[in-house]
């Protein structure tokens, strides 16, 4: 059973824009705090932007500016948009659904690399 998928990873040019989607079940969505992590080769997975339990925004410091997190309750989906992209983000990005007490839902990922 999927629980959280992933779409919209890829291949693009420095300073240029991708659009990640998230797509949940009904009953993580409306219950669990919806995230964004990625991980680069060789190195440890990292919180890129989240919802908080109060329903703001956080962003990991070096895509401030540049990456804005938003969702569609409707559609059960939250957003990535990622402007001005650096080939220092390329890394697969992961969608995560947390909730204290409970296990954290994962999605398997999806590639965005950024070209020089």
């Amino acid at each position: 059973q999927v629980h959280v998928v992933e779409f919209g990873g890829g291949l693009v040019q420095s300073g240029g824009s991708l659009r990640l989607s998230c797509v949940a079940s009904g009953s993580i969505f409306a219950i669990y705090v919806m995230g964004w992590y990625r991980q680069a080769p060789g190195k440890q997975r990292e919180l890129v932007a989240t919802f908080t339990n109060a329903d703001n925004t956080y962003y990991m410091d070096s895509v401030k500016g540049r990456f804005t997190i938003s969702k569609d309750n409707a559609k059960n989906t939250v957003f990535l948009q990622m402007n001005s992209l650096k080939p220092e983000d390329t890394a697969v990005y992961y969608c995560n659904a947390h909730k204290s007490g409970r296990d954290d839902y994962w999605g398997l990922g999806t590639q965005v690399t950024v070209s020089s």
